[in-house]
């Protein structure tokens, strides 16, 4: 057998491929340093990878001058780019919006005749529909809602959290279902819908707080329902959305009857409350016919600034690894791309894209993290199955997967900044390989025997 490893390796803050070619033989009796890799031992099938989708990605798309949005699109969609097949879209305003807006803020309005909308036509649709044709395939997006209009709200307004009312349950999610239809009036088609992002916060920006109770009879009375009348079944209702760290106990609380389990397809959650990859696993062993969804996750200039580039690149790696290793099927990380600053975002919530785009010198950068994600998305392909493998030191994190075709791809990060020889390992035959200091890398071979 041969294959090949493509390695990212980032030193004396430059980045550096490689990539080379490597040949098995006969095992005989090694021992160490091993990584093994067991393709009979199978467990989830993948979904993708893909970003979010926000105003602030489209506005930078927009305004990045000459033909710098298409190629930004190629870059992150298109074959020769990071080949994305997912992604997630706001249902109205987030933080990375340009302001807070509705498709509908009239309270007398009960029949949604006002419901327009003109502000997604402007910026996230024409965005969404161009990335859709350098990926040369409809994507597998989801949507969620931050906030629902103000009127709906104890609070009155859009941000700070506050609560749906009650006496708005049903006409919300009325709203939910018009707007998933006005999208496929556009050509774009939803699979999967969270109830509300992060409901167990009240964020300076668009938020909305949803118990488990409240959501269990907002989704059993009103939007379950209502997207059975609408025929907008076919979605994935995903629960959470939230960090990991209580996703379990959110699932227990609101998967506790047939009904809502029959009704329920899975967990969404991001990772701003570190790892906790323990929690899927455990979801996934009580719940072992739900998807584990990764929503959201990005680096906040807020929390970890802005020069580490190394640190927030292995910060992406680990998590994808850990994540998908859990049981994840699909991974959507935050906006694909930011302006200079880290924006536009209207509460100034500002972080790092994978791509960051100067919209005032019209250029842009692809960020360490774009490349880490590449050994992913480029390589493991929808509908590639995790497999089993075993390793010899905590230094490495390592993901394995076999794809449709019967190629195999791990990935394997390096987390620390020395060298580590391993041998990888397949039934009777080895090679030996070596990871470079401070770097990742993919290996993919077939077995033809």
């Amino acid at each position: 057998m041969r294959g090949n490893i493509f390695h990212t390796i980032y030193r004396n803050h430059k980045r550096n491929t490689k990539e080379e070619t490597f040949t098995f033989h006969t095992d005989y009796e090694v021992e160490r340093p091993l990584i093994n890799v067991y393709p009979q031992v199978t467990y989830q099938t993948l979904r993708g990878f893909g970003g979010m989708f926000t105003e602030a990605a489209a506005y930078c798309i927009q305004n990045a001058g000459g033909h710098n949005g298409e190629r930004i699109l190629q870059d992150l969609f298109g074959d020769d780019g990071l080949r994305y097949n997912c992604g997630r879209v706001h249902l109205d305003s987030c933080d990375a919006s340009l302001s807070n807006y509705s498709a509908m803020d009239d309270p007398d309005d009960t029949n949604l005749d006002t419901f327009s909308l003109k502000r997604d036509e402007k910026y996230l649709i024409p965005m969404i529909k161009k990335a859709q044709e350098f990926s040369g395939q409809p994507l597998t997006l989801m949507i969620s809602p931050w906030s629902p209009p103000a009127f709906m709200k104890t609070n009155g307004e859009k941000n700070h959290g506050g609560q749906l009312k009650p006496e708005y349950y049903g006409l919300w999610a009325k709203y939910i279902c018009r707007f998933i239809k006005e999208y496929e009036k556009h050509g774009i088609r939803f699979s999967m819908i969270s109830l509300q992002n992060e409901p167990n916060a009240a964020q300076e920006w668009d938020s909305c707080q949803f118990s488990a109770a409240e959501e269990r009879e907002y989704l059993r009375k009103y939007l379950i329902p209502e997207l059975k009348a609408q025929e907008l079944d076919y979605l994935d209702v995903l629960i959470w959305d939230h960090n990991k760290e209580r996703a379990l106990e959110h699932a227990l609380e609101t998967l506790i009857d047939s009904e809502m389990k029959e009704n329920i397809a899975g967990v969404a959650f991001h990772w701003y409350s570190g790892d906790h990859f323990e929690q899927l696993s455990m979801i996934g062993k009580l719940f072992p016919d739900k998807r584990l969804v990764f929503s959201e996750g990005c680096v906040e200039y807020s929390r970890f600034g802005k020069d580490d580039h190394l640190a927030h690149a292995r910060m992406y790696a680990h998590d994808m690894i850990g994540n998908l290793n859990h049981g994840a099927d699909c991974l959507i990380h935050w906006s694909m791309i930011f302006d200079q600053n880290g924006g536009p975002n209207h509460v100034n919530n500002l972080c790092e894209a994978i791509i960051m785009c100067d919209t005032e010198k019209k250029t842009y950068t692809k960020t360490l993290p774009y490349y880490y994600i590449s050994h992913f998305s480029r390589y493991i392909k929808p509908g590639a199955v995790r497999i089993g493998y075993s390793k010899f030191d905590e230094s490495l994190d390592v993901t394995a997967f076999l794809n449709p075709d019967g190629e195999r791809v791990l990935v394997i990060l390096n987390k620390t900044d020395r060298e580590i020889p391993f041998i990888l390992r397949e039934g009777n035959e080895i090679a030996k390989l070596q990871m470079y200091p401070d770097s990742i890398a993919t290996l993919c071979y077939k077995n033809n025997s």
